[in-house]
């Protein structure tokens, strides 16, 4: 076999332009694959990162009326929905998916925050003490919430960064005061995100879904929230799952736990729903990959050029070493090393342009990339595939050459010149 290969290799060198020439449909067609298996892989997971985040793997399970959230802005709470109880916390905790829960109260677009005359329009969050860790929080600035501030009621806040550029212009919050509900808040802190992602946004339903903390957040002691709001508001549950492929599981089992307890009317069709991203960006997903399939089907049609290609210039080496053949079928070369030789040849041939087929598609997905700004993301196994597929493009099309070769007579070889 090493023999053979040396003879292929041989062969080719002996004939490097049109070898090329040869290869050139299949560097083509591979490269064409693998930039858009590249482009497709780096999307898919452009489109995981927006919907997910930063990797806190935390799922959300708020209250719903009927097929809409529940918004307490603009409703009662109605008899039955009750505070969620630290028992259901802790139940909730012992799922197999969840490793930490949080509860929580808050409002979008919170127009009674106030820093001076500078208005918020962000969102302000009343959290306990387990928040933090399920968001992947830390405190950069100043200090985080103690016990105390939970259990003396002490109107503290902490404000994330995109917060202390709206309310303070960059500067250190931390000894500032913020009103909220005309409330003074100290700010004791700025927190951020251990891992940040900025989500890229291309159409008003990209601005939408992240629209909501553009402006940052303030986060204060959840039982200091009835001080600038109401009594006994329904709660958000934040799920910290075990990991990304638990998040469906954690927050259907927790939504299933959370409306088992509910006590209200059946009539108000109050239920607590999972926000499954994760299945969000499973579905964009696939509506990416089945679109670009079609490419993939389009430049696929360049390897059966390429295959074609190889087949033709295997049959005029088999009539070029006509002669070659015949003394070696008559020196007692079998068949089948006739056959092994002409066909790891082909072989050799489409794998080189295989390799440099890779180089370039990877070229090809990076100048993609710069040009129009769509995300890639290289795919070793499509890689390693692609190489492989090349191979066995040369060992098909190469198929009937080397069957020709193999059954030459080896005197009527001998007598062409």
């Amino acid at each position: 076999m090493l023999e053979n290969i040396s003879l292929a290799f041989q062969g080719i060198w002996g004939h490097k332009l049109r070898s090329f020439l040869t290869m050139l449909g299949i560097i083509i067609g591979i490269a064409s694959i693998i930039s858009i298996v590249s482009t497709i892989k780096g999307t898919n997971d452009q489109i995981k990162q927006n919907l997910i985040g930063a990797g806190t793997n935390a799922v959300k399970v708020q209250l719903y009326q009927g097929d809409g959230i529940f918004d307490v802005s603009y409703n009662t709470v109605p008899e039955g929905v009750n505070p969620i109880s630290q028992e259901t916390k802790e139940e909730l905790e012992a799922l197999e998916e969840v490793e930490k829960a949080s509860l929580y109260t808050s409002r979008n677009y919170a127009g009674n925050v106030f820093h001076k005359n500078q208005a918020f329009t962000g969102t302000l969050l009343g959290i306990d003490t387990d928040y933090f860790d399920v968001y992947g929080y830390y405190v950069q600035v100043g200090r985080n919430f103690t016990e105390d501030d939970f259990t003396s009621f002490r109107k503290v806040a902490i404000v994330d960064r995109k917060a202390m550029t709206t309310l303070f212009s960059g500067d250190n919050p931390v000894g500032k005061t913020l009103e909220i509900s005309g409330e003074p808040y100290l700010v004791v802190g700025m927190a951020d995100q251990s891992s940040q992602f900025e989500p890229v946004i291309n159409d008003p339903s990209d601005y939408n879904l992240y629209m909501n903390n553009s402006s940052g957040s303030v986060f204060i002691p959840g039982t200091t929230w009835p001080i600038v709001f109401q009594y006994d508001e329904p709660q958000t549950v934040a799920l910290k799952a075990s990991g990304t492929d638990a998040m469906t599981n954690a927050g259907k089992k927790a939504a299933d736990i959370l409306t088992e307890k509910l006590s209200a009317s059946s009539d108000l069709k109050m239920s607590y729903k999972s926000e499954d991203l994760l299945e969000q960006a499973k579905q964009l997903q696939e509506l990416s990959t089945s679109t670009n399939q079609q490419l993939i089907w389009i430049a696929s049609i360049s390897l059966l050029v390429g295959g074609i290609g190889v087949m033709n210039i295997m049959l005029v080496s088999v009539t070029e070493r006509t002669s070659e053949i015949g003394l070696k079928k008559a020196i007692g070369a079998r068949k089948s090393r006739i056959l092994i030789q002409f066909l790891t040849e082909a072989a050799v041939l489409t794998s080189l342009g295989g390799l440099v087929g890779v180089g370039a598609g990877i070229v090809m997905a990076k100048v993609v990339s710069g040009v129009a700004g769509t995300p890639v993301a290289i795919s070793a196994p499509a890689t390693i595939i692609a190489v492989a597929f090349s191979m066995v493009i040369g060992l098909i099309f190469g198929l009937i050459p080397a069957v020709k070769a193999s059954n030459l007579n080896p005197i009527e070889a001998l007598r062409r010149e």
